[in-house]
């Protein structure tokens, strides 16, 4: 006896800018939250100090917030429980409201069998905090390290 389940497709997020829409020949696969810190260091850049993005280190869960699924940090990469893995390269930027991380748009290349294998595209949306800190940062400061808390869902995208 076979038992039959239908699953129901992903929506795209909503609110994206048609710079971070994915080519229809892709589909939403899994939505995967995200918990965690962006990473700042007060350095010096063109000769002028200030807060420079390092990376981020956040624990990815399933869809419902339920489980850990698992984990995200620079490269940008992130790493299922099961090994697999997808990294990211820029695509595209979009302001996020105010106070919070812009969302994105990732083309990824992905490592392994598993959970994010055959994933092409990642959208970073819905994002809560994660700005750079707004405390100054001069010489006396440099190599300094702020954690600044953020809350993101990631949008995994495979062909159809």
């Amino acid at each position: 006896m076979y038992t039959w389940f239908l699953v129901a497709a992903i929506a795209s997020p909503s609110g994206i800018s048609d710079e971070l829409k994915v080519d229809s020949g892709y589909e939403a696969a899994l939505v995967v939250p995200a918990t965690g810190v962006q990473i700042y260091e007060c350095a010096e850049k063109d000769g002028k100090f200030g807060w420079q993005f390092k990376g981020p280190e956040a624990t990815l869960y399933d869809d419902k917030r339920s489980g850990v699924i698992g984990k995200h940090y620079g490269g940008p990469t992130w790493e299922a429980s099961d090994g697999s893995k997808v990294k990211g390269a820029l695509k595209a930027r979009q302001d996020a409201p105010a106070g919070n991380i812009p969302w994105l748009l990732l083309t990824t290349t992905t490592e392994g069998a598993g959970r994010f294998a055959g994933v092409a595209f990642i959208q970073r949306v819905n994002t809560s905090g994660g700005i750079a800190p707004k405390s100054s940062c001069d010489k006396a400061m440099s190599g300094k390290v702020e954690r600044v808390d953020y809350k993101a869902d990631y949008y995994l995208y495979r062909k159809k």
